[in-house]
């Protein structure tokens, strides 16, 4: 795992290793083994290496036999061996051991179309100096990320955007629809970013910048229309199991320690379980917890580790977690408003002081169809028969109901699902995945700010994605939509820049793209029987795992958020929120920021989310508008 970066040049003029150096320099963190640099005319590419496989002779950037073509590679390929041994009966010469130079000579078999024949995740960046040609491609499910930002035959890309942002010629004007979106969604979507001048290049995308013109092309989509015939539902529950052992035992190759992430939900316990199947040694496994009941899945994760014999560590985050927001703000490099982000940072921090790499349970919800958010659309859907009259009726009664961003409580759900009645399908779907739903930004923006935003619709991420969805059934196209939107704008990113903020590799096993298109094409009748969210899995995960872990609730990976905000993080929040220096930026109202505040800490509404959106959306400006970054503390826990 490791982060890179690089320009290439139209006039062929040369790239200096100083802007490298500094680009290379914000990614430390990502890859803190190695740098490597490539500079030739026109092009220039860096790496900051995490050594995972091939240790002593994979350093990067990779060449070809005549060093025409030079590679850098940012994450694993987990089919290098079979590619090179194809590659080797053709002819070619290999210099490594490692999973890099695979692809030097994939690509001069077959060109950029050397992507699809890769299996892992990834972002690379490839020269051909012959053809004065670059390529950057992502993985199929975007697991590794990309920045770039093309002006005047230039291009410039890096892993993270604060590393991209070193390239002081690229302009800092803010997108404030992507900024719209963000406070919808609590992520920034693809291929947006927070500056107008950067792009993000999506999942499954090649691009090829060749005489100062960028040509992008989508390899590849997952096809929820091919459906397979299930006999008896036992081979169905054989083959899950198959697919999760075969896609864990992809990532166990490594040639440091590796862990896992252990939650005590079925999705990290079903991979802990493959492990302890397959590994060669005693599975690692490293969970976290919060001091609170409703929250703490502590006695969860144990209750597998015991099943399986791990060396289980555990750690206790306590509200001082507060303290790791402003570094967290640096390394997403735009507003991201997911709090869970705390303990995946956390978690990540202490299972670095043990491995090098740690698998997760990341995509079993989306798979197989975990999120409440299904229960509700479905539901919903079965009422849309009734009069638009009597829906607008049970919509008016809904909204009176608690106000949350959280999914929690039976009131909340019911105010969420009421929320929907009188929509389609597609706008239901995007009010259920918002933090802030359009009437709820324009209460909350000044009247300048929603002059400014005139014609920005977020919530056309999701019709647009909706339309394009290849599924016949709405479990089908829900799913689709979200492997397409959430899952690459939010859980990933989550992930990838907590893990590598302390050089530690996530692998999922759950998001390798074979097992994701086998779940895609079982009939979607089968995965939600009788409405129980991962209905299919838990009961092909009954052989692996203890009852009472398949049955008991999801509660995913949240912080006792609410609250903290009420009273460890109350005064911190009213502090920045109602600062001047927030107030004067002219986005929000002051009085509807005060009324959700005062409202929250009086505990007649839970805002806990969005108070978290505005918190984290101003101190984003703090650090990369104003260019005054706060202090940034110590990373600290408690140990349980």
């Amino acid at each position: 795992m490791c982060g890179i970066v690089g320009q290439v040049r139209a006039d062929g003029g040369p790239v200096g290793p100083p802007l490298l150096e500094r680009m290379c320099s914000a990614l430390a963190h990502r890859g803190p083994d190695s740098r490597g640099l490539h500079c030739s005319p026109g092009a220039g590419l860096g790496i900051q290496r995490l050594r995972v496989i091939d240790l002593e002779t994979g350093d990067q950037p990779i060449y070809n036999e005549n060093r025409s073509i030079a590679v850098v590679l940012n994450g694993e390929i987990y089919n290098y061996a079979e590619l090179r041994a194809r590659l080797q009966r053709s002819g070619h010469r290999f210099a490594t051991e490692g999973d890099t130079e695979a692809i030097v000579h994939l690509y001069e078999e077959e060109g950029p179309d050397c992507v699809s024949s890769l299996h892992g995740m990834f972002a690379f960046a490839l020269w051909d100096s012959r053809r004065q040609q670059l390529l950057i491609a992502r993985d199929r499910v975007g697991k590794k990320p990309l920045f770039y930002a093309e002006r005047h035959g230039v291009l410039s890309f890096a892993s993270e955007l604060g590393a991209l942002l070193q390239d002081e010629e690229i302009p800092r004007e803010i997108d404030h629809r992507a900024l719209d979106a963000y406070m919808t969604y609590l992520y920034v979507p693809a291929p947006l970013s927070a500056f107008r001048a950067v792009r993000k290049l999506p999942p499954a995308t090649t691009l090829v910048y060749r005489a100062g013109r960028a040509s992008l092309q989508r390899y590849w989509s997952l096809d929820f229309a091919a459906k397979r015939e299930v006999g008896r539902i036992e081979e169905l529950h054989e083959q899950i199991r198959e697919a999760i052992r075969a896609a864990v035992r992809l990532r166990l190759v490594a040639d440091v320690p590796v862990g896992a992430h252990l939650s005590g939900g079925i999705d990290s316990s079903a991979v802990v379980a493959a492990m302890a199947q397959q590994a060669s040694g005693q599975v690692k496994t490293f969970s976290i917890g919060f001091g609170n009941s409703a929250f703490d899945e502590l006695p969860a994760a144990r209750r597998v580790a015991e099943r399986f014999a791990t060396d289980h560590h555990e750690f206790t985050v306590r509200p001082s977690a507060i303290d790791v927001l402003p570094r967290m703000v640096r390394h997403y490099g735009e507003p991201f408003g997911d709090s869970s982000a705390i303990p995946s940072f956390y978690v990540s921090a202490l299972t670095r002081e043990h491995v090098t790499v740690a698998l997760n349970g990341d995509g079993g919800d989306e798979s197989f169809a975990g999120y409440y958010s299904y229960i509700f659309s479905l539901l919903a859907s079965r009422l849309d028969r009734i009069p638009l009259s009597l829906r607008r009726l049970g919509a008016g009664i809904g909204a009176h109901l608690p106000t949350s961003c959280e999914n929690r409580s039976t009131l909340s759900r019911a105010r969420r699902l009421s929320s929907g009645l009188t929509l389609d399908p597609p706008a239901r779907f995007s009010r259920y995945m918002s933090c802030f739903d359009r009437p709820e930004r324009e209460r909350l923006y000044t009247d300048d700010y929603r002059t400014l935003l005139d014609g920005s619709s977020p919530e056309s991420l999701i019709r647009e994605a909706w339309e394009r969805a290849s599924g016949e059934t709405m479990l089908d196209v829900m799913q689709e939509v979200d492997i397409t939107t959430w899952l690459p704008g939010d859980l990933i990113p989550k992930v990838d820049i907590a893990t590598m903020a302390h050089a530690l590799e996530a692998r999922s096993p759950l998001l390798d793209h074979e097992l994701m298109q086998f779940a895609a094409s079982i009939p979607a009748e089968l995965k939600l029987p009788h409405m129980r969210k991962k209905g299919l899995l838990r009961d092909a995960l009954r052989p692996w795992l203890p009852e009472d872990i398949l049955t008991r609730p999801k509660q995913g990976f949240s912080v006792p958020l609410a609250d903290w905000l009420r009273t460890d993080l109350r005064d911190f929040a009213t502090a920045i929120l109602l600062d001047p220096r927030s107030r004067d930026r002219g986005y929000f109202r002051e009085g509807a920021v005060s009324d959700m505040l005062n409202s929250h800490v009086a505990g007649s509404a839970d805002h806990s989310s969005r108070i978290w959106a505005l918190l984290v959306h101003e101190l984003w400006h703090r650090e990369f508008v104003d260019g005054a970054a706060p202090a940034v503390p110590a990373l600290s826990h408690a140990a349980a």
